[in-house]
């Protein structure tokens, strides 16, 4: 287990190394919010996940929604060193001719579950997913990211309401829980604190982990998939802009572009080739 930590550890700083990349080239983006959901992202395609890039629509592959879409750089990344496309179209991100756009789009880029960027709907569609595959005899699981801020939106508590009326045991909800939304610090904005015992009273089987350590995101993936009774909710604390000291914790950074020096000493940090 600790070699693939380490695995995941490397994959995480490639990702962000990208990430950082796409955001410099395109002159657009949002890395803070990106790079506190790129540890998450990284555990579910590279170990928690059954997918295959070799034929992305599979019946039986288990679905991911990104549900803070503007996010998707991190998205995009894990995606193509996953192999379902080619690394250099990451580049053209955010470019009217490329099917890398500011949020997912599931007509356009392969490895792409649900059209995403309107806040709030991720759980819905999950939660529709997850009852799918029960209508259908199907066993696959159905992961979403939510931010902690998308969840002041009315239609996720309805979507839990009925997540555990439905006994969807096998949607797992990550809130990727950094604290600051566009606006400011979440709780100052609306004060959903605590979060977990919101989430408890619905009913769902809930968990609270770093959201950095892969040991502890591992775990509780794996604590979720084995309680098929209840949908289940991990709490993620991050980090927003984690990886890139002069990024974190720095709202500025929600939506906004890395000048030619900034950019290049994240690569120093990273260890990125510069472009």
């Amino acid at each position: 287990m600790k070699e693939k930590i380490r695995q995941l550890e490397d994959i995480a700083r490639l990702i962000r190394i990208d990430v950082v990349t796409m955001i410099h080239k395109a002159g657009d983006g949002h890395p803070g919010p990106a790079l506190s959901a790129t540890d998450l992202i990284t555990a579910l395609y590279f170990h928690i996940m059954n997918v295959d890039p070799k034929n992305p629509r599979s019946p039986d592959r288990d679905r991911f929604i990104l549900s803070k879409g503007h996010a998707c750089p991190a998205l995009y990344a894990a995606l193509a060193r996953k192999g379902y496309f080619s690394r250099s179209e990451l580049v053209g991100l955010r470019s009217l001719e490329s099917f890398l756009q500011g949020h997912p789009d599931m007509n356009k880029t392969p490895g792409i579950d649900s059209t995403s960027g309107s806040l709030g709907n991720g759980v819905a569609i999950g939660l529709g997913m997850t009852l799918a595959a029960k209508q259908s005899g199907r066993d696959y699981f159905t992961y979403v990211i939510t931010g902690d801020g998308e969840i002041e939106e009315g239609v996720v508590w309805e979507a839990a309401m009925a997540a555990k009326k439905y006994k969807a045991g096998r949607l797992i909800v990550f809130v990727d829980n950094n604290g600051i939304q566009s606006g400011g610090p979440v709780e100052q904005i609306s004060g959903l604190n605590p979060i977990l015992p919101k989430w408890e009273s619905f009913g769902w089987h809930c968990q609270e982990i770093d959201g950095h350590n892969f040991a502890e995101i591992l775990e509780a993936a794996q604590n979720a998939k084995e309680n098929t009774d209840q949908p289940s909710l991990i709490l993620a604390h991050t980090i927003k802009g984690q990886g890139v000291p002069f990024m974190i914790g720095d709202n500025s950074w929600h939506k906004r572009v890395p000048t030619k020096e900034q950019y290049e000493e994240a690569m120093r940090i990273l260890g990125g080739e510069i472009l």
